[in-house]
C-alpha cells in the first residue's frame, strides 16, 4: 500500500483528515508536510490527535512557497493539499497569492515527479464573493478579496495538472466555515464570545453564513472519492456546507443549548460597533494587541455566505452532523474550548 501526503498537513483541516484516512483504513501511513510541525502550533487538541498515531504519521517541515524535493520511500497514492494562508484580515494581499499560487503550482509540479494519480484541494467559498443570493457550483465566481481570488486561480492550477492524464483525478471542495475542535477560528471566537456575554447582534440575526462540521468535512470528501471512481468521473467540484447553511442566530441559540445556558444577546446599531471597532483597532494596533473586534470582521459579520451543497443534494449525500450534533460532538471532545 502507498502512502498520503497532506501540504498543509499540521493545519486544522490536515490534522483531521490525517486522523481520517487512517481510522477509515484507507492508508498505513500519512506524511504532513507543513512550514511549522503540530507541536509549534498553540493547539493542545491537535498535538494529541497526532500523538495518537505517533507511528503512522509523519511530519514533514517544508515550504510550499519554493520548490520541493523531498520524497518519500513509498509510492504516493494521494496528496491532499490544504496549505494556504486564509486569515482575514490578517495578511497582506501579495501573501495570499504568494502562499495559494505558488504553492498550488509546487504541488502539482511534485504530483507529477512522484507521479500521483489524486489530489484532493480545498479551496473556498470566497471566490464566490458575499452575497444574500444563494450560491451554488454553476454561479459565476466573484471574489472581491485576494484570498477569494488567489483561491479560484489556484482552482485553475489544479485543473490544468489534472487534464495532462486522463489517468489523473481531483476533488476541489470549497467549503464555508469550518469548525470543530482545535479550530481557534470565528466560530471558536463565536463560542467564546457568547459564553463570555460579549456578543452582540447588529441587525445580522438572520444573516446565513455557510459552515460545516471538520469531521463532516472529511467524511464528505472520501464520500465523493468514492462517487468519482464508481462514475468514472475524473474530477469533481462540490461546495461543502449545511443544508440550508446556518444563520447568524442558529449558530447563538446552538452555542447555548449545547453550552446549557441562557443568554440575553443584545443589538448594538451595527454603525456604532463598527465605529467602535476603528477605535479599538487604532489603539490596539500600535501596541501590538490582538483582539476580536477588527473592523474587517464586523463587517464580515453582517454579510451572508448563502451557499447551496447543490452537488450534495443532488447525489443524496447522507449527512453524518447537524448543528447540535457536531455542537455535542466538539463539546464532548474537548470541552475546555467550551468552558
Amino acid at each position: 500500500m502507498g502512502c498520503a501526503v497532506i501540504f498543509g498537513g499540521s493545519g486544522f483541516i490536515g490534522v483531521f483528515f490525517a486522523r481520517h484516512l487512517l481510522e477509515t483504513n484507507q492508508y498505513e501511513k500519512i506524511y504532513l508536510y507543513d512550514i511549522e510541525k503540530v507541536s509549534d502550533k498553540a493547539f493542545p487538541y491537535r498535538r494529541k490527535l497526532v500523538e495518537e498515531y505517533k507511528d503512522q504519521i509523519v511530519q514533514i517541515v517544508g515550504d510550499v512557497r519554493t520548490a520541493i524535493t523531498w520524497k518519500p520511500e513509498e509510492s504516493v497514492d494521494l496528496i491532499a493539499n490544504f496549505a494556504a494562508v486564509h486569515r482575514e484580515p490578517g495578511h497582506e494581499d501579495y501573501e495570499y497569492y504568494q502562499t495559494n499560487l505558488q504553492g498550488a503550482d509546487n504541488v502539482c509540479a511534485w504530483a507529477t515527479l512522484v507521479a500521483c494519480p489524486e489530489i484532493v484541494f480545498t479551496s473556498s467559498i470566497s471566490p464566490y464573493g458575499p452575497s444574500e443570493e444563494e450560491k451554488t457550483e454553476a454561479s459565476l465566481p466573484v471574489p472581491v478579496t485576494a484570498y477569494g481570488g488567489s483561491k479560484l486561480v489556484a482552482e485553475k492550477i489544479h485543473l490544468a495538472w489534472q487534464a495532462e492524464s486522463t489517468a489523473r483525478h481531483l476533488t476541489i471542495i470549497r467549503p464555508g466555515v469550518v469548525f470543530g475542535p482545535g479550530e481557534g477560528g470565528n466560530v471558536s471566537r463565536l463560542i467564546k464570545a457568547v459564553t463570555h456575554k460579549y456578543f452582540f447582534y447588529m441587525g445580522n440575526r438572520s444573516t446565513r453564513k455557510a459552515g460545516t462540521y471538520v469531521k463532516e468535512l472529511c467524511h464528505a470528501i472520501s464520500w465523493v472519492r468514492n462517487l468519482q471512481r464508481q462514475e468514472k468521473k475524473s474530477h469533481a467540484l462540490f461546495n461543502m456546507s449545511m443544508n440550508p447553511g446556518p444563520s447568524i442566530e442558529d449558530y447563538v441559540q446552538m452555542v447555548c443549548e449545547v453550552g446549557g445556558f441562557t443568554r440575553t444577546i443584545p443589538n448594538v446599531p451595527y454603525p456604532v460597533l463598527l465605529a467602535l471597532s476603528y477605535a479599538i483597532d487604532a489603539i490596539a494596533k500600535p501596541l501590538g494587541i490582538k483582539h476580536p473586534f477588527s473592523p474587517v470582521r464586523i463587517r464580515k459579520l453582517v454579510r451572508s455566505n448563502n451557499i447551496l451543497p447543490r452537488f450534495l443534494v443532488h447525489n443524496e449525500y447522507p449527512y453524518k452532523y447537524s448543528l447540535k450534533t457536531a455542537f455535542e460532538d466538539w463539546k464532548k471532545s474537548c470541552p475546555e474550548e467550551w468552558k
